[in-house]
């Protein structure tokens, strides 16, 4: 089985990139199911309706968000319309939607998706350790393929997580920095690891944004308003192969396409 993580999809230029990477990518690599992270596919924060349609058409079977994931209020319809998109599972449990789904793919296996929040230099919420064992106890009763998007900040808390969940996961991508690393690696216990996929959207910018305010705010202090940048995008993500029977990964693939 071989499922493709993509980074974080930034506004329309991360939208258009996955209609130019995803339907070639899931031919040519035989991919099984598509997992992106929609928390900036609005305009660089949170998923409207608008978004979330084009995110579908363009082939993404699940979705999981991050610390923007109550920027677009429509989110709130669309998780409990559609039933493919995840918040952090860690959150406050009177939040709208869920933290973890089991999507069946066309061949009729099943795949379990947990959607976790870091809490280093990010806003207070439960703890990602503790939430992340009561989803996989969840989850385990239905498969044995099981997925973590890990959206934290600090590479020493997502690499904390990997090792942690080795063994009893299939795999762990960390979102949310918006750089992709070149760490992607098997764990001693079978489960796939990277620590950031990375991003999908505009290539010239500074994590989605703008150049030119960010320059300024470093140069000067000063608050500044950070436009989402425009121009040629990048498509960034990881493949995992996953033995079906197991659980164990046996493969990752980093994928970085740029126009």
């Amino acid at each position: 089985m071989r499922i493709l993580c993509i980074g974080d999809v930034v506004s329309r230029v991360g939208r258009e990139m996955l209609f130019r990477c995803v339907e070639d990518l899931r031919y040519e690599k035989n991919i099984d199911l598509v997992i992106a992270n929609g928390e900036n596919a609005t305009h660089g924060r949170g998923m409207a309706r608008g978004a979330y349609n084009e995110l579908m058409r363009a082939g993404v079977d699940v979705v999981t968000m991050g610390n923007h994931t109550w920027g677009c209020r429509e989110v709130i319809d669309i998780m409990r319309k559609e039933g493919n998109v995840l918040r952090p599972a860690n959150y406050n449990g009177d939040c709208p939607g869920a933290g973890s789904l089991v999507r069946t793919t066309a061949d009729g296996k099943k795949v379990g998706v947990i959607n976790l929040i870091g809490r280093t230099f990010l806003e207070p919420s439960s703890s990602p350790f503790e939430k992340a064992d009561e989803e996989i106890e969840k989850l385990k009763k239905v498969t044995d393929v099981i997925l973590v998007d890990f959206h934290a900040e600090a590479t020493s808390e997502k690499l904390a997580m990997g090792y942690y969940l080795d063994g009893r996961v299939s795999a762990v991508f960390g979102t949310h920095t918006h750089v992709q690393t070149a760490d992607e690696t098997i764990m001693p216990n079978g489960t796939g690891y990277i620590s950031d996929l990375g991003m999908t959207g505009p290539s010239l910018s500074i994590l989605g944004r703008e150049k030119t305010s960010i320059i300024k705010r470093f140069l000067n202090g000063m608050p500044q308003k950070f436009e989402i940048a425009e121009g040629k995008g990048q498509f960034n993500g990881c493949i995992f192969d996953i033995d079906g029977e197991t659980g164990r990964c046996v493969g990752t693939e980093r994928v970085f396409i740029r126009e």
